[in-house]
C-alpha cells in the first residue's frame, strides 16, 4: 500500500484536529499531496496495479486457505452481483445470491465451476485463433466489436432494471392512493412500502454496477494492449489456474440457463 515503493512521496495523511490539541487523525485520500516520481521505484508499476486490483476484489478463501478460481471474478448477467461459491460433496458451484431473497428478485445464475472453466477455455481458443492468425493481425484487428458486444450487453441490462425501478415507482404510488381511499390499511401499506422500497434499492445498486462495468470496458478499450502475449503465455494449457484467472479475467458475466438444454451463457470481460 506504501507508494514509496513505486517512486511517488506521499504526505498529509495525518492531520490535527484543531489548534488546541496535539492529536492528529487520518485524512481523506483527496486530501493528501501526492508527488509521482521522486525516486527510483522498486517495484513496477505494472506489478503494483495488478496487486491493488486483487486486493480490491476482497476475494474469500476456502478452509483450506486456497482462493476459489472463479472467486470475486464471476456476476450474475441478471443483477450485476457476485457469485456466491457453494459445495455439494465434491463438486463445487457458483450461485447468484440474490436467488433466495424472493421470487421476483432475480432469477439468478447457477454453473458449476468446472463447466465455466471450460466455457473460459473455449473463449480464450476462439481469442487465439484472432491473436494468433499471423494475416488478420498484418491487417489489423479491430476489437471495437467486441468492447460493443460487451457494451450492449450491460447496455441492455441497465434498460431492464430501469423499466423495473420505474414499475416499482408505478406501484408505490397506486399503493398511496389505496391507501387514501381506505382500500389498504395502514399496516398493510407501510408492509408492502417497505418491500417496495428495498427492491427498488436492490435494483438501484444493480444499475451503478452497470455504470461501474460500463467505464471498466472503456478503459480497457483505450489501454489496448497486451492481449496477443497473454494468449501466447497460456493458450497451450488444459486447465485454468488462479493465476491465470488473475491475468485474463477481468471478470465474467453468467447468464440464466437456456429453457431446454444445459447451455449457461457467458461473456468473458479479458483484461486486454
Amino acid at each position: 500500500e506504501n507508494e514509496m515503493y513505486i517512486g511517488n512521496m506521499v504526505q498529509g495523511k495525518y492531520g490535527s484536529v484543531s489548534y488546541k490539541t496535539k492529536k492528529n487523525k487520518p485524512r481523506p485520500k483527496e486530501q493528501w499531496y501526492r508527488v509521482e516520481g521522486t525516486h527510483e521505484p522498486i517495484i513496477e508499476k505494472e506489478l503494483w496495479e495488478k496487486v491493488k486490483a486483487m486486493r480490491e476484489q476482497k476475494a474469500k478463501p476456502f478452509t483450506t486457505g486456497t482462493i476459489g478460481l472463479f472467486s470475486g471474478k464471476a456476476r450474475c448477467a441478471e443483477c450485476g452481483y457476485v457469485l456466491r461459491s457453494g459445495k455439494r460433496e465434491n463438486w463445487r458451484f457458483l450461485t447468484c445470491p440474490n436467488r433466495s431473497v424472493s421470487k421476483d428478485a432475480c432469477g439468478g445464475a447457477f454453473i458449476s465451476v468446472s463447466r465455466l472453466e471450460s466455457k473460459v477455455m473455449e473463449e480464450l481458443k476462439r481469442l487465439a485463433e484472432n491473436y494468433l492468425d499471423q494475416e488478420a493481425l498484418q491487417q489489423g484487428i479491430q476489437w471495437d466489436k467486441e468492447y460493443e458486444k460487451q457494451k450492449n450487453s450491460v447496455a441492455d441490462r441497465m434498460k431492464f432494471y430501469e423499466k423495473k425501478i420505474l414499475d416499482r415507482k408505478k406501484a408505490l404510488r397506486a399503493l398511496y392512493l389505496d391507501q387514501v381511499r381506505g382500500i389498504l390499511t395502514e399496516e398493510d401499506y407501510l408492509d408492502m412500502t417497505r418491500a417496495f422500497s428495498v427492491e427498488k434499492k436492490r435494483l438501484e445498486e444493480a444499475m451503478k454496477i452497470c455504470t461501474e462495468q460500463i467505464q471498466e470496458i472503456e478503459e480497457r478499450k483505450k489501454a489496448g494492449g497486451n492481449g496477443k502475449e497473454l494468449v501466447e503465455k497460456y493458450i497451450h494449457v488444459e486447465h485454468l489456474t488462479r493465476e491465470m484467472v488473475e491475468a485474463l479475467v477481468d471478470h465474467v458475466d453468467v447468464g440464466r440457463r437456456i429453457p431446454g438444454s444445459r447451455d449457461v451463457p457467458i461473456i468473458v470481460y479479458w483484461n486486454f
